[in-house]
């Protein structure tokens, strides 16, 4: 019997260099961009072609309404993983403020302030209506 022995030998491939350009992945993927006239404080430029900014629509997040409905009183019922002492808590109050992340809340007995988490929520609750506008969807989407 022989054995024959194997060579192990790397073989590396040689790619021309080519220099790192953050615009040649966007202009693969996506239409050019179309720059916009600024002066130096870099607000637009009133009265200028394609100054015009785009509508703001409203979307319909927690933060939003709960902002639409500031004053009232709420239930917010939390959960919070992986904790021994408390699990899950409900908190009741009038709704101050609301952020992207965040919800104050006030105890109109104690006038304590909440700073809620909404990675935290579960749901919310309210003993009376709420003021609620459906966001403008964009034309041809129902």
């Amino acid at each position: 019997m022989s054995k024959s022995k194997s060579s192990s030998s790397t073989q590396f491939v040689s790619y021309p260099y080519q220099p790192y350009d953050p615009n040649q992945l966007y202009a693969q993927t996506s239409p050019p961009f179309q720059t916009m006239p600024q002066n130096p404080s870099g607000s637009f430029i009133p009265g200028a072609p394609g100054t015009q900014p785009a509508p703001f629509i409203e979307e319909s997040y927690v933060e939003n309404i709960l902002r639409m409905n500031l004053g009232k009183v709420a239930t917010l019922y939390m959960t919070y993983e992986n904790n021994s002492q408390w699990n899950a808590k409900i908190f009741k109050g009038v709704v101050e403020a609301a952020g992207r992340d965040h919800i104050i809340i006030s105890d109109p007995a104690t006038g304590r302030r909440y700073l809620l988490l909404t990675v935290n929520l579960d749901y919310i609750t309210f003993d009376e209506p709420l003021n609620y506008t459906r966001p403008a969807l964009p034309p041809g989407v129902r």
